[in-house]
Protein backbone atom coordinates (compact mmCIF):
# COMPACT_ATOMS: atom_id res chain seq x y z
CA UNK A 1 0.00 0.00 0.00
CA UNK A 2 2.57 2.31 0.89
CA UNK A 3 4.64 1.98 -2.74
CA UNK A 4 1.14 2.44 -4.90
CA UNK A 5 0.23 5.56 -2.21
CA UNK A 6 4.53 6.66 -3.06
CA UNK A 7 3.76 5.96 -7.14
CA UNK A 8 0.08 7.76 -6.64
CA UNK A 9 1.73 11.16 -5.34
CA UNK A 10 4.16 11.24 -7.72
CA UNK A 11 2.11 10.71 -10.79
CA UNK A 12 -0.57 12.79 -9.35
CA UNK A 13 2.55 15.41 -9.40
CA UNK A 14 2.97 15.24 -13.04
CA UNK A 15 -0.60 15.71 -13.37
CA UNK A 16 -0.59 18.77 -11.54
CA UNK A 17 2.20 20.08 -13.34
CA UNK A 18 1.07 18.98 -16.80
CA UNK A 19 -2.11 20.77 -15.93
CA UNK A 20 -0.55 23.85 -14.59
CA UNK A 21 1.63 24.19 -18.21
CA UNK A 22 -1.56 23.23 -20.16
CA UNK A 23 -3.06 26.57 -19.14
CA UNK A 24 -0.20 28.25 -21.33
CA UNK A 25 -1.88 26.68 -24.37
CA UNK A 26 -0.83 23.41 -26.12
CA UNK A 27 2.63 24.39 -27.06
CA UNK A 28 3.78 24.49 -23.97
CA UNK A 29 2.11 21.25 -23.29
CA UNK A 30 4.28 19.69 -26.33
CA UNK A 31 7.44 21.18 -25.47
CA UNK A 32 7.16 20.33 -21.69
CA UNK A 33 6.52 16.75 -22.86
CA UNK A 34 9.06 16.60 -25.52
CA UNK A 35 11.59 17.43 -23.30
CA UNK A 36 10.92 15.53 -20.43
CA UNK A 37 10.61 12.14 -22.66
CA UNK A 38 14.26 12.72 -23.36
CA UNK A 39 15.15 13.28 -20.10
CA UNK A 40 13.03 9.99 -19.27
CA UNK A 41 15.54 8.34 -21.37
CA UNK A 42 17.83 8.76 -18.61
CA UNK A 43 16.19 8.40 -15.66
CA UNK A 44 14.60 5.05 -17.21
CA UNK A 45 17.93 3.66 -18.17
CA UNK A 46 19.62 4.74 -14.54
CA UNK A 47 16.58 3.20 -13.00
CA UNK A 48 17.85 -0.25 -13.42
CA UNK A 49 20.30 0.40 -10.99
CA UNK A 50 17.43 1.34 -8.35
CA UNK A 51 16.16 -2.14 -9.58
CA UNK A 52 19.16 -3.88 -9.28
CA UNK A 53 20.16 -2.98 -5.60
CA UNK A 54 16.54 -3.83 -4.99
CA UNK A 55 17.29 -7.14 -6.04
CA UNK A 56 20.03 -7.49 -4.16
CA UNK A 57 19.17 -5.86 -1.01
CA UNK A 58 15.89 -8.21 -0.67
CA UNK A 59 18.35 -11.12 -1.13
CA UNK A 60 21.13 -10.13 1.27
CA UNK A 61 18.66 -8.63 3.54
CA UNK A 62 16.61 -12.48 3.37
CA UNK A 63 19.75 -14.46 4.07
CA UNK A 64 21.12 -12.24 6.81
CA UNK A 65 23.74 -10.90 4.72
CA UNK A 66 23.85 -7.18 6.02
CA UNK A 67 27.84 -6.73 5.12
CA UNK A 68 27.13 -7.54 1.79
CA UNK A 69 23.89 -5.07 2.04
CA UNK A 70 25.97 -1.93 2.68
CA UNK A 71 28.08 -2.12 0.32
CA UNK A 72 25.87 -2.76 -2.83
CA UNK A 73 24.32 0.25 -1.42
CA UNK A 74 27.50 2.17 -1.19
CA UNK A 75 28.57 1.09 -4.90
CA UNK A 76 25.03 1.58 -6.63
CA UNK A 77 24.94 4.99 -5.25
CA UNK A 78 28.42 6.19 -6.78
CA UNK A 79 27.64 4.26 -9.77
CA UNK A 80 24.71 6.61 -10.06
CA UNK A 81 25.91 9.68 -9.03
CA UNK A 82 28.88 9.40 -11.63
CA UNK A 83 26.71 8.12 -14.35
CA UNK A 84 23.80 10.61 -13.68
CA UNK A 85 26.26 13.85 -13.33
CA UNK A 86 27.86 13.14 -16.46
CA UNK A 87 24.49 12.78 -18.61
CA UNK A 88 23.02 15.86 -16.85
CA UNK A 89 25.67 18.23 -18.06
CA UNK A 90 25.57 16.40 -21.30
CA UNK A 91 21.99 16.92 -22.14
CA UNK A 92 22.35 20.79 -19.84
CA UNK A 93 24.83 22.19 -22.48
CA UNK A 94 23.60 20.60 -25.84
CA UNK A 95 19.69 20.89 -24.93
CA UNK A 96 18.68 23.24 -28.01
CA UNK A 97 20.58 20.85 -30.48
CA UNK A 98 18.83 17.88 -28.78
CA UNK A 99 15.08 18.90 -29.00
CA UNK A 100 15.74 20.28 -32.67
CA UNK A 101 17.71 17.02 -33.62
CA UNK A 102 15.37 14.77 -32.55
CA UNK A 103 12.57 16.56 -34.94
CA UNK A 104 11.11 19.27 -32.30
CA UNK A 105 9.24 21.97 -34.47
CA UNK A 106 10.74 25.70 -33.83
CA UNK A 107 8.26 26.59 -31.30
CA UNK A 108 8.34 23.38 -29.32
CA UNK A 109 12.41 23.61 -29.07
CA UNK A 110 12.40 27.16 -27.94
CA UNK A 111 10.17 26.62 -25.27
CA UNK A 112 11.41 23.55 -24.43
CA UNK A 113 15.12 23.95 -23.82
CA UNK A 114 15.09 26.08 -20.57
CA UNK A 115 13.14 23.57 -19.21
CA UNK A 116 15.33 20.70 -20.10
CA UNK A 117 18.14 22.26 -19.29
CA UNK A 118 17.10 22.75 -15.78
CA UNK A 119 15.26 19.05 -15.67
CA UNK A 120 18.56 18.09 -16.58
CA UNK A 121 20.44 19.29 -14.28
CA UNK A 122 17.87 17.43 -11.42
CA UNK A 123 19.04 14.14 -12.97
CA UNK A 124 21.98 13.68 -10.31
CA UNK A 125 19.48 13.76 -6.92
CA UNK A 126 16.80 12.02 -9.43
CA UNK A 127 18.90 9.04 -9.68
CA UNK A 128 19.95 8.77 -6.02
CA UNK A 129 16.58 9.00 -5.10
CA UNK A 130 15.94 6.15 -7.33
CA UNK A 131 18.32 4.24 -5.83
CA UNK A 132 17.28 4.75 -2.42
CA UNK A 133 13.64 4.58 -2.21
CA UNK A 134 14.29 1.19 -3.61
CA UNK A 135 16.67 0.38 -0.70
CA UNK A 136 13.87 1.24 1.72
CA UNK A 137 11.07 -0.48 -0.18
CA UNK A 138 13.28 -3.75 -0.15
CA UNK A 139 14.15 -3.47 3.71
CA UNK A 140 10.53 -3.28 4.41
CA UNK A 141 10.26 0.80 4.82
CA UNK A 142 7.97 1.61 1.94
CA UNK A 143 6.62 4.51 4.07
CA UNK A 144 9.82 6.30 4.51
CA UNK A 145 10.12 7.17 0.68
CA UNK A 146 6.77 7.65 0.54
CA UNK A 147 7.10 10.50 3.22
CA UNK A 148 9.86 12.44 1.34
CA UNK A 149 7.66 11.84 -1.74
CA UNK A 150 4.54 13.56 0.05
CA UNK A 151 6.74 16.53 1.53
CA UNK A 152 8.42 17.08 -2.01
CA UNK A 153 4.74 17.01 -4.03
CA UNK A 154 3.06 19.95 -2.00
CA UNK A 155 6.51 21.78 -2.13
CA UNK A 156 6.89 21.16 -6.38
CA UNK A 157 3.11 21.93 -6.53
CA UNK A 158 2.96 25.40 -4.74
CA UNK A 159 6.37 26.48 -6.17
CA UNK A 160 5.85 25.21 -9.85
CA UNK A 161 2.40 27.00 -9.71
CA UNK A 162 3.80 30.32 -8.36
CA UNK A 163 6.92 30.01 -10.30
CA UNK A 164 4.99 29.68 -13.96
CA UNK A 165 2.41 32.52 -13.22
CA UNK A 166 4.38 34.72 -11.23
CA UNK A 167 2.41 34.45 -7.80
CA UNK A 168 3.12 36.26 -4.81
CA UNK A 169 7.20 37.65 -4.66
CA UNK A 170 7.91 34.99 -7.24
CA UNK A 171 8.88 35.84 -10.53
CA UNK A 172 6.80 34.68 -13.76
CA UNK A 173 8.57 32.01 -15.60
CA UNK A 174 6.46 30.16 -17.27
CA UNK A 175 7.30 26.88 -18.81
CA UNK A 176 10.69 27.07 -16.95
CA UNK A 177 9.27 28.13 -13.89
CA UNK A 178 8.27 24.73 -14.07
CA UNK A 179 11.81 23.13 -14.71
CA UNK A 180 12.83 24.78 -11.37
CA UNK A 181 10.01 23.64 -8.89
CA UNK A 182 11.07 20.18 -10.41
CA UNK A 183 15.45 20.81 -9.67
CA UNK A 184 14.62 22.28 -6.77
CA UNK A 185 12.32 19.66 -5.05
CA UNK A 186 14.42 16.89 -6.44
CA UNK A 187 17.35 17.85 -4.51
CA UNK A 188 15.07 18.50 -1.22
CA UNK A 189 13.88 15.07 -1.57
CA UNK A 190 17.27 13.47 -2.02
CA UNK A 191 18.29 15.25 1.28
CA UNK A 192 15.52 14.07 2.86
CA UNK A 193 16.18 10.08 1.98
CA UNK A 194 19.69 10.19 2.74
CA UNK A 195 18.71 11.01 6.21
CA UNK A 196 16.61 8.17 6.51
CA UNK A 197 18.76 5.67 5.30
CA UNK A 198 21.94 7.08 6.89
CA UNK A 199 20.93 9.95 9.30
CA UNK A 200 20.40 9.02 13.45
CA UNK A 201 18.63 5.90 12.81
CA UNK A 202 20.32 4.01 9.95
CA UNK A 203 18.45 1.37 8.21
CA UNK A 204 22.52 0.79 6.47
CA UNK A 205 25.84 1.82 7.15
CA UNK A 206 28.00 3.49 4.70
CA UNK A 207 30.60 0.68 3.61
CA UNK A 208 32.45 1.05 -0.02
CA UNK A 209 34.20 -1.62 -1.34
CA UNK A 210 37.90 -1.90 -0.30
CA UNK A 211 40.33 -2.45 -3.28
CA UNK A 212 39.60 -3.59 -7.01
CA UNK A 213 38.88 -7.07 -5.88
CA UNK A 214 36.46 -6.33 -3.66
CA UNK A 215 35.06 -3.59 -5.98
CA UNK A 216 34.30 -6.41 -8.58
CA UNK A 217 32.89 -8.69 -6.23
CA UNK A 218 30.45 -5.96 -5.67
CA UNK A 219 29.79 -4.37 -9.06
CA UNK A 220 29.83 -7.92 -10.92
CA UNK A 221 25.92 -8.73 -9.00
CA UNK A 222 24.97 -5.30 -9.53
CA UNK A 223 25.88 -5.44 -12.91
CA UNK A 224 24.16 -8.48 -14.22
CA UNK A 225 21.08 -7.28 -13.31
CA UNK A 226 21.82 -3.32 -13.88
CA UNK A 227 23.05 -3.81 -17.75
CA UNK A 228 20.34 -6.04 -19.35
CA UNK A 229 17.80 -4.10 -16.99
CA UNK A 230 19.05 -0.87 -17.93
CA UNK A 231 19.54 -2.19 -21.79
CA UNK A 232 16.00 -2.63 -21.49
CA UNK A 233 15.25 0.12 -19.90
CA UNK A 234 16.82 2.50 -22.47
CA UNK A 235 15.01 0.22 -25.41
CA UNK A 236 11.66 0.63 -23.30
CA UNK A 237 12.01 4.57 -22.93
CA UNK A 238 13.83 5.19 -26.40
CA UNK A 239 10.67 3.81 -28.18
CA UNK A 240 8.52 6.01 -26.17
CA UNK A 241 10.31 8.63 -26.98
CA UNK A 242 10.46 7.21 -30.74
CA UNK A 243 6.68 7.67 -30.75
CA UNK A 244 6.62 11.59 -29.71
CA UNK A 245 8.64 12.13 -32.48
CA UNK A 246 5.82 10.31 -34.55
CA UNK A 247 3.50 12.99 -32.72
CA UNK A 248 5.38 15.41 -33.40
CA UNK A 249 5.33 14.97 -37.28
CA UNK A 250 1.62 15.23 -36.78
CA UNK A 251 2.09 18.48 -35.66
CA UNK A 252 2.59 19.97 -32.05
CA UNK A 253 -1.52 19.05 -31.29
CA UNK A 254 -0.83 16.02 -32.07
CA UNK A 255 1.81 15.56 -29.67
CA UNK A 256 0.13 17.76 -26.89
CA UNK A 257 -2.52 15.41 -27.29
CA UNK A 258 -0.36 12.55 -26.89
CA UNK A 259 0.89 14.18 -23.29
CA UNK A 260 -2.52 14.36 -22.11
CA UNK A 261 -3.17 10.81 -22.50
CA UNK A 262 -0.05 10.13 -21.30
CA UNK A 263 -0.11 11.87 -18.29
CA UNK A 264 -4.26 11.35 -17.39
CA UNK A 265 -2.96 7.17 -17.58
CA UNK A 266 -0.27 7.70 -15.14
CA UNK A 267 -2.55 8.73 -12.95
CA UNK A 268 -5.08 5.74 -13.36
CA UNK A 269 -2.37 3.20 -13.29
CA UNK A 270 -0.93 4.07 -10.05
CA UNK A 271 -2.63 1.30 -8.18
CA UNK A 272 -0.83 -0.64 -9.98
CA UNK A 273 2.54 0.42 -10.55
CA UNK A 274 3.54 -0.36 -7.12
CA UNK A 275 2.87 -3.92 -8.15
CA UNK A 276 6.13 -3.96 -9.70
CA UNK A 277 8.02 -2.89 -6.55
CA UNK A 278 6.59 -5.07 -4.83
CA UNK A 279 7.45 -8.43 -6.85
CA UNK A 280 10.75 -7.49 -6.59
CA UNK A 281 10.72 -7.06 -2.73
CA UNK A 282 8.68 -9.62 -1.97
CA UNK A 283 9.83 -12.42 -4.81
CA UNK A 284 13.26 -11.57 -4.02
CA UNK A 285 13.06 -12.04 0.01
CA UNK A 286 11.09 -15.34 -1.01
CA UNK A 287 14.44 -16.47 -3.08
CA UNK A 288 16.86 -15.16 -0.50
CA UNK A 289 15.46 -17.05 1.82
CA UNK A 290 15.16 -20.29 -0.03
CA UNK A 291 11.25 -20.53 -0.08
CA UNK A 292 10.62 -21.60 -3.74
CA UNK A 293 7.10 -22.01 -3.02
CA UNK A 294 6.26 -18.64 -1.59
CA UNK A 295 8.08 -17.15 -4.03
CA UNK A 296 5.96 -18.48 -6.61
CA UNK A 297 2.57 -17.86 -4.51
CA UNK A 298 3.66 -14.01 -4.28
CA UNK A 299 3.91 -14.43 -8.30
CA UNK A 300 0.27 -16.00 -8.26
CA UNK A 301 -1.23 -13.15 -5.49
CA UNK A 302 0.40 -10.16 -7.85
CA UNK A 303 -0.71 -11.17 -11.09
CA UNK A 304 -4.73 -11.76 -9.65
CA UNK A 305 -4.55 -8.22 -8.27
CA UNK A 306 -2.92 -6.92 -10.66
CA UNK A 307 -5.64 -7.66 -13.21
CA UNK A 308 -8.58 -6.26 -10.57
CA UNK A 309 -6.40 -3.13 -10.34
CA UNK A 310 -6.32 -2.94 -14.37
CA UNK A 311 -9.76 -3.37 -14.88
CA UNK A 312 -10.95 -1.24 -12.18
CA UNK A 313 -8.51 1.80 -13.15
CA UNK A 314 -9.01 1.11 -16.65
CA UNK A 315 -12.75 2.13 -16.12
CA UNK A 316 -11.85 5.25 -14.17
CA UNK A 317 -9.05 5.97 -16.82
CA UNK A 318 -11.68 6.02 -19.75
CA UNK A 319 -14.29 7.85 -17.54
CA UNK A 320 -11.38 10.71 -17.39
CA UNK A 321 -12.38 11.90 -20.72
CA UNK A 322 -15.49 13.63 -18.87
CA UNK A 323 -13.23 15.50 -17.17
CA UNK A 324 -11.06 17.27 -20.41
CA UNK A 325 -13.07 20.34 -21.11
CA UNK A 326 -12.59 21.00 -17.57
CA UNK A 327 -8.97 20.58 -17.21
CA UNK A 328 -7.25 21.34 -20.50
CA UNK A 329 -9.39 24.21 -21.67
CA UNK A 330 -6.75 26.28 -23.08
CA UNK A 331 -5.44 23.85 -25.74
CA UNK A 332 -8.35 23.83 -27.83
CA UNK A 333 -11.08 21.17 -29.20
CA UNK A 334 -8.91 19.31 -31.84
CA UNK A 335 -6.76 18.43 -29.37
CA UNK A 336 -9.18 17.18 -26.38
CA UNK A 337 -10.60 15.72 -29.10
CA UNK A 338 -7.52 13.65 -30.03
CA UNK A 339 -7.02 12.85 -26.42
CA UNK A 340 -10.66 11.58 -25.61
CA UNK A 341 -10.03 9.11 -28.28
CA UNK A 342 -6.34 7.76 -26.97
CA UNK A 343 -8.12 7.87 -23.43
CA UNK A 344 -10.75 5.12 -24.37
CA UNK A 345 -8.30 3.06 -26.96
CA UNK A 346 -5.74 2.92 -23.81
CA UNK A 347 -8.24 2.41 -21.27
CA UNK A 348 -9.33 -0.75 -22.94
CA UNK A 349 -5.49 -2.52 -22.52
CA UNK A 350 -4.98 -1.47 -19.03
CA UNK A 351 -5.24 -4.92 -18.11
CA UNK A 352 -2.58 -6.15 -20.27
CA UNK A 353 -0.58 -3.11 -19.93
CA UNK A 354 -0.57 -4.12 -15.63
CA UNK A 355 0.43 -7.50 -16.47
CA UNK A 356 2.87 -6.45 -18.74
CA UNK A 357 4.50 -4.19 -15.73
CA UNK A 358 4.28 -6.95 -13.29
CA UNK A 359 6.46 -9.51 -15.93
CA UNK A 360 8.28 -7.74 -17.54
CA UNK A 361 9.41 -5.56 -14.81
CA UNK A 362 8.86 -7.77 -11.31
CA UNK A 363 8.66 -11.63 -12.35
CA UNK A 364 11.43 -11.68 -14.90
CA UNK A 365 14.25 -9.81 -13.58
CA UNK A 366 13.42 -11.32 -10.36
CA UNK A 367 14.10 -14.93 -12.04
CA UNK A 368 16.85 -13.53 -13.65
CA UNK A 369 15.22 -13.53 -17.23
CA UNK A 370 16.79 -10.25 -18.18
CA UNK A 371 16.66 -11.55 -21.73
CA UNK A 372 13.23 -12.17 -21.76
CA UNK A 373 12.12 -8.66 -21.19
CA UNK A 374 14.69 -7.51 -24.11
CA UNK A 375 13.30 -9.57 -26.42
CA UNK A 376 9.76 -8.95 -25.64
CA UNK A 377 10.34 -4.55 -25.75
CA UNK A 378 12.69 -5.05 -29.48
CA UNK A 379 9.85 -7.24 -30.65
CA UNK A 380 6.69 -5.02 -29.44
CA UNK A 381 8.35 -1.72 -29.85
CA UNK A 382 10.97 -1.86 -32.82
CA UNK A 383 9.15 -4.46 -35.21
CA UNK A 384 6.10 -4.17 -34.60
CA UNK A 385 4.83 -0.61 -32.62
CA UNK A 386 6.83 1.38 -34.30
CA UNK A 387 6.88 0.45 -37.98
CA UNK A 388 2.97 0.17 -37.56
CA UNK A 389 2.69 3.71 -35.74
CA UNK A 390 4.47 5.04 -38.87
CA UNK A 391 1.90 3.32 -41.21
CA UNK A 392 -1.03 4.01 -39.89
CA UNK A 393 -0.02 7.73 -38.26
CA UNK A 394 1.70 9.09 -41.39
CA UNK A 395 0.49 6.93 -44.10
CA UNK A 396 -3.23 6.43 -43.61
CA UNK A 397 -6.37 8.55 -42.82
CA UNK A 398 -5.92 7.44 -39.09
CA UNK A 399 -3.28 10.09 -38.25
CA UNK A 400 -2.65 10.49 -34.56
CA UNK A 401 -5.85 7.37 -34.11
CA UNK A 402 -3.72 5.16 -35.72
CA UNK A 403 -0.21 5.54 -33.36
CA UNK A 404 -2.64 5.44 -30.37
CA UNK A 405 -3.92 1.82 -31.77
CA UNK A 406 0.47 0.94 -32.89
CA UNK A 407 0.90 1.31 -29.27
CA UNK A 408 -1.50 -0.94 -27.58
CA UNK A 409 -1.08 -3.96 -30.46
CA UNK A 410 2.67 -3.52 -29.17
CA UNK A 411 1.30 -4.32 -25.35
CA UNK A 412 -0.20 -7.39 -26.94
CA UNK A 413 2.65 -8.66 -28.48
CA UNK A 414 4.65 -7.66 -25.59
CA UNK A 415 1.82 -9.70 -23.24
CA UNK A 416 2.33 -12.56 -25.31
CA UNK A 417 6.60 -12.70 -25.04
CA UNK A 418 6.77 -12.04 -21.20
CA UNK A 419 3.79 -14.89 -20.63
CA UNK A 420 6.01 -17.27 -22.67
CA UNK A 421 9.04 -16.43 -20.89
CA UNK A 422 7.91 -16.46 -17.43
CA UNK A 423 6.44 -19.57 -17.84
CA UNK A 424 9.96 -21.00 -18.10
CA UNK A 425 11.05 -19.70 -14.47
CA UNK A 426 12.29 -22.59 -12.25
CA UNK A 427 11.82 -21.21 -8.86
CA UNK A 428 13.13 -24.42 -6.83
CA UNK A 429 16.31 -23.84 -9.32
CA UNK A 430 16.55 -20.08 -8.07
CA UNK A 431 15.90 -20.64 -4.71
CA UNK A 432 18.82 -23.43 -4.62
CA UNK A 433 20.88 -21.33 -6.13
CA UNK A 434 20.66 -18.62 -3.48
CA UNK A 435 21.25 -20.95 -0.99
CA UNK A 436 24.34 -22.34 -2.55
Amino acid sequence: MPVSLEFTLMLVLNFVNQVVVGALGATAIAAVGFASSLTFIVVATLGALGTSVSILVSRAYGAGRRSDMNTSVSAALLLAAGLSGVLSVLLAIFAPHLLRSAGASAAVASLGSGYLRLTALSLLPTALGIVLSGVMRSLGHARSPMVATFITVILNTLLGYSLVFGIGPFPKLGVVGAGWATLITATLKVLILLAQVYGPRPLAAWATPQGAASWKAVLGPLFVFAVPLGLTELIWSGGTFLYNVVFQRLGDEALAAAQIVNTLEGVFVVGSIGLMSATTALVGRSLGQGDAPGAAVWVRRLLSVGVRTGAGFGLLFALSTLLLGLLFREVGQDVRQAAAVGIVINAVFQVVKVRNMIVGAGILPSGNDTRGVILGDVVGAFLVGLPLAVLLGLYTPLGVTGVFLARVIEESVKLGVFTWRARRLSWDALAAAQAA
